[in-house]
């Protein structure tokens, strides 16, 4: 499973917070969620009971072997992510981070394919890596004793890829085939978007089917499981399952909707639309005379300048609102100010993903908005982005 961690605000994504960080492959930190030590423990106990029926003989040592199982699972699901990595990268979309989490693993994909074509290659590298897994477990298999600990840990990691590599077929996002079938209906109607509704809401009828229909199953047998053997309990399980799935398959749907329209409505976050006008002053000029001077010309920002009229500092507007106006004549703006670093200078010409980006990766209140030839243009406050980027997702999609 496949999803995209891009986050619409100016903020810098952290990657702390995702887990236990496990290694770097292709230089994607790869995390292991808390949530994976709980199914790690629970793939532990039900395999070690299976195991205690087919290999008796094992004892208590069936549930080292079942965790072995758990760990080789969750490497076949690493795997199945590290395909959808290397496509990303060959097709030069950066990649945040791979999480395994509590129902297998996200690859967080930071921008979209450009391409119909694309999107279908990078969705279906991962079910295809799993399907050659469970091929190449099935192989392995035949070189070893039935009925013995290779035998059955073989045999369970050929199922589990499988059935992992036929979930994420399905059709619906967020799942994989989701973005196939994304993929397909982009390509006939022209528009990514239309194609990211038709594959939601084919996730969330899939999510109501699962969560009806998957204990329906069970319960009847159809699983090839004797309906006299199921008790409350598994019924119960059974329940639960289907609900964690649903919910996990309803929210990632509608995520996706919310990406594609946040998508849709980026290029509308352009620097000059958004920058306020600002006029420059003297580091010791007092605010109540800087803000004089803004009112008369119709600014609403100002820039700390040198000797040269070079800009050194941008003031804060929360600062100024923190003054009282019986003090401002005696407060100088330099207080008040936020010293330029590098990255707080933004090109009047960004806009929509490119200008997200810039502001992630130096986290400020207010930017130094300039032109191409370094002229100041005015200052731009990641408050009224923000602002802008509430009310273009508002708007409806075209």
């Amino acid at each position: 499973m496949d999803e995209s961690g891009e986050s619409g605000k100016p903020q810098r994504p952290r990657e702390s917070g995702g887990g236990l960080l496990m290694g770097r492959p292709f230089g994607v930190p790869v995390y292991v969620a808390p949530s994976w030590f709980l199914v790690a423990a629970l793939i532990t106990w039900v395999f070690g009971e299976q195991l205690g029926r087919v290999l008796p003989e094992l004892g208590g040592l069936r549930y080292l072997v079942s965790l072995f199982f758990a760990v080789a699972f969750y490497g076949s699901v690493l795997v199945h992510e590290l395909a959808h990595v290397v496509a990303a990268l060959r097709f030069k979309l950066p990649v945040r981070r791979i999480q395994l989490q509590f129902f297998g693993g996200v690859s967080e994909i930071e921008k979209e394919s450009e391409t119909p074509g694309r999107e279908f290659v990078l969705a279906f590298v991962g079910p295809l890596l799993s399907l050659v897994l469970s091929g190449v477990f099935y192989l392995a298999m035949q070189s070893v004793e039935p009925g013995t600990v290779p035998g059955v840990l073989l045999a369970g990691l050929m199922i589990s890829n499988l059935i992992v590599a036929a979930f994420n077929l399905l059709p619906g996002l967020p799942l994989d085939g989701g973005r196939m079938l994304r993929a397909v209906v982009w390509k006939i109607s022209g528009r990514p978007m239309t194609g990211t509704i038709a594959a939601a809401w084919t996730g969330r009828a899939l999510a109501v089917t699962v969560l009806i229909g998957l204990p329906l199953v069970t319960q009847t047998g159809l699983l090839g499981r004797n309906t006299e053997e199921i008790s409350g309990v598994d019924t119960i399980m059974d329940a639960l399952l289907a609900a964690i799935l649903a919910a996990i398959i309803w929210t990632g749907a509608g995520n996706s909707l919310r990406m594609a329209r946040l998508r849709e409505h980026l290029p509308d976050l352009r620097a000059r639309a958004l920058t306020r006008r600002a006029v420059p002053v003297q580091s010791d000029t007092p605010l109540s005379e800087a803000l004089r001077r803004a009112n008369e010309a119709g600014a609403r920002a100002l820039v700390v300048v040198d000797g040269q009229g070079q800009p050194m500092a941008v003031v804060r507007e929360a600062a100024i609102a923190g003054v009282p106006e019986h003090r401002r004549p005696w407060v100088a703006v330099s207080g008040l100010s936020q010293e330029l670093k590098p990255g707080m200078r933004v090109s009047a010409e960004l806009s929509g993903e490119e200008l997200l980006d810039t502001l992630r990766t130096t986290p400020a209140t207010e930017y130094l908005v300039v032109e191409e030839t370094g002229e100041i243009y005015g200052v731009l406050s990641t408050a009224d982005v923000e602002r802008a980027f509430v009310a273009a997702m508002a708007r409806p999609s075209s």
